[in-house]
C-alpha cells in the first residue's frame, strides 16, 4: 500500500515523507522484542511433570556435548543410581571421541534420541556438558517424548535442552550430571537431587547476601547458564520469561563479557516481565585488564533496572560441587528479606 502511495506522488517533498514514514514502520517492526513476535513461545502453557521415579525404573546416561575424559568419569554416577535402586543404561557412544566431541553429531543425536523414545527409560542424566548440544537440538524429533514425558537432567551445556523442551511444555532438573558425582560432590546437593528425582518435598533457605532486593513472588522457573541463554537468542530454543522467575549462572567469564549477555538479554526483553531474579554461582570469574569498573552484582542490577522485583544472589547452583537440583518449568515461590531469601517448589 506504501509503494502505491509513493509511486502516485509526484512532488519530491511529499516522497520524502513517504520514505520517512516506511523508515519508522519497518525499524518498529524490526525492534519488537523477541517474545513477541515468535511463534514458538508458549508462555501461556503450563507445563507438565513427567512421573516421579521409584525402585526399579530405569535412567539412561547419555553424553550430547563434550568427550569425557576417562571411563570411569561415570563411575560414581552409575554406582549413585544403583544404590537409589535404579536401573542403569549408558548410550552405546558415551565414550565416543571426535575432537572436542563425545562423537559425531550423529552419533550424539542417536543416543540422545534412543534415550527419549524408549518407553521403558524414565529419566535421562547427561554425562557432561561442555559444548556441543546445539548442534543436534534441532535434529531431535520429541513426538515419542512428549507422549512419554521423562526427566531430562543436567546443567552448563544443558541449558540448551533445558530451554527447548520448556517451551514444549515438560519440566526438567537443573542438576549435577553423571561426571559430577565423584569424591568432590556435595551430598547436601546429591540429596537435593534424589529428592527432585523422587518427587519429594524441595525447598531452600540462605543468608543474606547484601546486594539482594526484597520482595516476594511467585512463578514457574527458567533459565540456566548465562552464556547458553544469550546463545539461544532469536532460536526455537529460546525462552518466553513473561510472568517467570529467571535463574542464570555461569563460570569462567570476565565480567565485561557477562555484562555483554545481560544487556543482550535486556535488549530481548528477558528483563521486562519477569516476576523475579535467581543469581547462582558465577565462579572462577577472569580478570579484566583494565579493571572492568562494576561488581557482578552491579551488572545484574543495572539489567534489571528499577523494577521492583525480588533478586536473590548467591544461591548455591553452578558450577561449584554444591550444586543444588533445580526442577525448571515448576512454579515456586520466592521470597528474599532481610534474614535471607526462600524458595519453595510448589506442588
Amino acid at each position: 500500500m506504501i509503494y502505491f502511495t509513493y509511486m502516485k506522488v509526484t512532488t519530491i517533498s511529499t516522497r520524502l515523507i513517504v520514505i520517512q514514514l516506511m523508515a519508522i514502520l519497518l525499524f518498529q517492526c524490526s525492534s519488537i522484542p523477541h517474545y513477541k513476535n515468535q511463534k514458538h513461545f508458549k508462555s501461556m502453557k503450563k507445563t507438565i511433570a513427567p512421573a516421579f521415579l521409584k525402585t526399579g525404573d530405569t535412567i539412561m546416561i547419555v553424553a550430547p556435548a563434550s568427550v569425557l575424559k576417562s571411563t570411569d568419569a561415570i563411575a560414581g554416577g552409575v554406582e549413585l543410581a544403583k544404590k537409589w535402586g535404579l536401573e542403569v543404561m549408558v548410550g552405546e557412544h558415551v565414550f565416543d571421541s571426535l575432537g572436542h566431541f563425545a562423537g559425531s553429531d550423529a552419533d550424539r543425536l542417536s543416543d540422545l534420541q534412543k534415550a527419549l523414545d524408549n518407553p521403558s527409560v524414565k529419566a535421562i542424566w547427561m554425562a557432561r556438558g561442555g559444548y556441543g548440544t546445539n548442534r543436534i537440538v534441532d535434529k531431535i524429533n520429541f513426538s515419542k517424548f512428549l507422549k512419554n514425558p521423562k526427566w531430562v537432567i543436567g546443567f552448563s551445556d544443558i541449558t540448551v535442552l533445558h530451554n527447548h523442551i520448556h517451551n514444549l511444555g515438560v519440566q526438567t532438573i537443573h542438576a549435577n550430571m553423571a561426571t559430577g558425582m565423584d569424591s568432590l560432590r556435595d551430598e547436601s546437593a546429591v540429596e537435593s537431587l534424589r529428592k527432585a528425582l523422587f518427587g519429594e518435598e524441595l525447598h531452600y533457605e540462605l543468608s543474606t547476601s547484601e546486594k539482594n532486593r526484597f520482595g516476594k513472588a511467585s512463578g514457574a522457573l527458567v533459565g540456566g547458564n548465562l552464556s547458553i541463554l544469550a546463545s539461544l537468542l532469536g532460536t526455537p530454543s529460546d525462552v518466553d520469561t513473561h510472568g517467570k522467575i529467571l535463574f542464570i549462572e555461569d563460570v569462567g567469564e570476565a565480567l565485561y563479557r557477562i555484562d555483554r549477555m545481560m544487556i543482550s538479554l535486556k535488549r530481548n526483553g528477558y528483563f521486562d516481565h519477569i516476576n523475579g531474579l535467581v543469581v547462582g554461582d558465577f565462579s572462577n570469574i577472569v580478570a579484566n585488564e583494565p579493571e572492568f569498573g562494576k561488581t557482578l552484582e552491579e551488572i545484574v542490577l543495572e539489567a534489571v533496572g528499577d523494577r521492583n522485583i525480588p533478586v536473590l544472589f548467591n544461591f548455591p547452583a553452578g558450577h561449584l560441587p554444591k550444586n543444588n537440583a533445580l526442577i525448571l518449568g515448576k512454579k515456586i515461590s520466592l521470597e528474599v528479606n532481610e534474614e535471607g531469601g526462600i524458595v519453595i517448589f510448589q506442588n
